[in-house]
């Protein structure tokens, strides 16, 4: 392999990572449009959608990783919002990993499409004073949360992404959790759904693997210090981060679509 294309995909998995750290998406959102695009712009051949949710399924399960152990500290994890999110969006990924072997090139692009819409939308709600909860009386309905992360576990299996772009905006606005909490167990949820997007990439022949370890390796040193800038920064400031990036990644893909 090309030692300038291995350079390029190690910057774009860093960029993505460290967004990934720092905003509690698994990096998916970002990674997903970068690497089916910054390829041919230099010149090189593209990835095509099913490679790219391969390399995005196994990058998300060692990135979110990566940022959750940056988070452990400071009471950012919630344990039971992590059990009931994690089990449910698990069985969702399970079914969206393996039926996206069905899908074509194009619709595997307007699935996620729509995923990035919905979430687009969501963050630019306003969201009144959840960040005045603390963290210790966050209080949430277990049932709405297990069905919600189980329609976000099909949608981003078939896409390889862990779903962090849509958990964190559903439980801004409709659960009413906390950002940096959001933040940190929707990494927590991603890990556990990137393990049944993984074994369904895998066992569906939907992964290249040298061009997925050159991403990982990029993000396990990129996610750890996104997660500490993200530990000093104003809730709002990354609130808006986020929705921009979302709505912007929304926007490309759709352009692309249409």
């Amino acid at each position: 392999m090309d030692i300038s294309f291995v350079i390029l995909l190690f910057i774009t998995g860093f960029i993505g990572s460290f967004l990934s750290g720092m905003l509690g998406i698994g990096g998916a959102i970002v990674k997903y449009p970068m690497l089916l695009m910054i390829p041919p712009l230099f010149g090189f051949e593209a990835l095509t959608a099913h490679e790219v949710s391969g390399i995005s399924a196994l990058d998300v399960l060692f990135v979110s990783i990566a940022g959750v152990i940056g988070f452990r500290n400071g009471g950012y994890l919630n344990k039971s919002l992590i059990t009931v999110m994690g089990i449910s969006i698990l069985f969702g990924t399970f079914l969206g990993s393996f039926g996206s072997q069905y899908f074509t090139e194009a619709q595997v692009n307007l699935v996620y499409g729509i995923l990035a819409l919905l979430a687009a939308i969501m963050m630019f709600i306003p969201k009144k004073k959840i960040d005045d909860i603390q963290l210790e009386q966050v209080t949430y309905n277990k049932t709405l949360a297990a069905s919600l992360a189980f329609v976000v576990g099909i949608g981003s299996g078939i896409v390889g992404a862990g779903g962090g772009f849509l958990l964190i905006p559903i439980m801004l606005l409709i659960l009413r959790i906390p950002t940096r909490m959001a933040i940190a167990s929707s990494l927590a949820i991603t890990f556990i759904s990137s393990i049944a997007g993984s074994i369904g990439k895998i066992s569906t022949g939907q992964v290249e693997y040298f061009t997925a370890i050159i991403v990982i390796m990029a993000g396990l040193i990129a996610t750890p210090i996104g997660a500490k800038v993200s530990k000093r920064m104003n809730t709002k400031i990354l609130q808006s981060i986020l929705a921009v990036l979302i709505l912007a990644t929304a926007i490309k893909v759709w352009l692309d679509i249409l």
